[in-house]
């Protein structure tokens, strides 16, 4: 019976990882536009932009606990089937 639900999991893992993996991937885009404004504004003012960081991070986050998953490191599924986690790294304020 364990083995059962054991492969009953692993397909339903294929379609989450599919759906978060969608989602990250478009994510991401948003992501690579972030960096470079945010690249942009350092070379303007001198200074990162503390939020744009904190976003690129927490998609970091998210696509690290999405491979986590994918991989069988943890049965917690990724987002959207879960709230969005805290980021790894702590900014100062």
């Amino acid at each position: 019976m364990a083995k059962t639900n054991e492969r009953l999991e692993a397909i339903i893992r294929v379609f989450i990882a599919i759906i978060s993996g969608f989602i990250l991937s478009i994510w991401f885009w948003i992501i690579k536009i972030f960096t470079i404004v945010n690249f942009i504004i350092t070379l303007v003012t001198g200074d990162r932009n503390k939020e744009l960081s904190r976003y690129c991070e927490i998609w970091t986050t998210q696509a690290y606990h999405y491979a986590k998953y994918v991989m069988f490191g943890t049965n917690k599924r990724p987002f959207p089937f879960t709230q969005l986690k805290n980021p790894m790294t702590k900014f100062e304020k």
